[in-house]
């Protein structure tokens, strides 16, 4: 069984390895990862990791009339990687894959949902939780701390990514789910959710979000890394977004993903997995210089940033705001009810 995961990555030199690591150790067999504008090194990290035989690297230089993600799935579609794959996960840099069923290897999960087509896997939001200083170190260990289950909203808790089974039934890549469903093959399609439960029909043609107010970690969830320390969440802004080609973060970002009332260390079950493919990684000498050029590199730049404004402003309004809190049931239905309404003022699909 060949399940690929697919990457796309800008100056993310000092994460890469963490997240190579780990989704090999849980059964990922192959990677393809594009690489746009890097300063770090990290297109030189990928060429490496490549000459060692562990991912297929992809420059993406752009421009992009859409952004790089955006062109990076378009080239990934044709790719003869993706032609020969079982399975396929298009994933960011921050998510990483969190399996609860049997030993939390892909094999298990599939092996918990032999008659699923797709898995949606639901994120779960990682937050700050006070970390001021980037550190190197695993962000898997750094950041325990999440929302709780069944959060409706902000709706983006429940925005999921797909694995899917790569048949043919879908016939382009998509950054939450595969795209473009071919009519006659959708009468085969099983898609449960990270619970194991089954998903209506809507959802092999449509749909982002997992069903809200219902669990969705009981098999596997998407840990979502997506703030980091503070000094790298003015990094990560400066770098802008990857599905646009030029996008800030800002504060409301950080507000509607900061969620630490739950801690989290589920993922730890593979730590010692973690731990041993990180050593095999960083025994290559090439590896473990162009890691530590990163990490140095990250540094400089954020001490740089520091310096200037709109980021020293940006860096003292996170120091200055707390954890987000969950919103109580009845606002959160209350909200929740006005979404609904404004997709049916425009005329959209509930």
């Amino acid at each position: 069984m060949r399940a690929l995961a697919i990457l796309t990555v800008k100056n993310e030199g000092a994460f890469l390895l963490e997240w190579l690591a780990h989704h090999r150790a849980i059964g990922f067999t192959d990677f393809l990862v594009f690489s746009n504008d890097c300063s770090d090194g990290t297109d030189a990290m990928l060429d490496r990791l490549a000459a060692m035989g562990l991912v297929t690297h992809v420059p993406n230089p752009g421009p992009w009339p859409e952004g790089p993600q955006w062109a990076a799935l378009k080239t990934a579609d044709r790719h003869p990687l993706k032609a020969a794959a079982d399975w396929v996960l298009f994933l960011d840099i921050d998510e990483f894959v969190n399996i609860h069923a049997g030993d939390g290897t892909v094999a298990a999960l599939l092996t918990a949902l032999p008659e699923a087509t797709a898995i949606p896997l639901t994120w779960r939001l990682f937050g700050n939780a006070g970390v001021v200083d980037y550190t190197d170190a695993p962000v898997t260990a750094q950041f325990t701390h999440a929302a709780p289950d069944a959060m409706v909203w902000p709706w983006r808790a429940l925005l999921f990514k797909t694995l899917f089974r790569n048949d043919g039934s879908y016939r382009k890549l998509g950054v939450h789910r595969p795209r473009s469903p071919d009519p006659a093959r959708m009468a085969a399609q099983r898609w449960f959710d990270g619970s194991g439960v089954e998903l209506p029909p809507l959802y092999h043609r449509s749909r982002l979000f997992s069903p809200p107010g219902e669990p969705h970690y009981g098999l596997v969830q998407l840990n979502h890394y997506a703030l980091g320390a503070m000094e790298s969440y003015v990094l990560k802004c400066d770098r802008g977004r990857a599905n646009r080609e030029a996008s800030t973060f800002d504060m409301s970002y950080w507000v509607e993903r900061n969620f630490s009332s739950e801690e989290d260390t589920s993922i730890s079950r593979h730590a010692p997995a973690l731990a041993a493919e990180m050593a095999e990684l960083m025994a290559d000498a090439a590896l473990a210089r162009l890691h530590a050029a990163a990490v140095a590199w990250r540094r400089r730049r954020i001490a740089e940033l520091l310096l200037e404004e709109p980021f020293r402003a940006l860096f003292g309004r996170l120091l200055l705001t707390p954890p987000s809190r969950p919103l109580p049931p009845a606002f959160a239905a209350r909200m929740m009810a006005l979404a609904l309404r404004a997709q049916k003022a425009r005329g959209e699909t509930v």
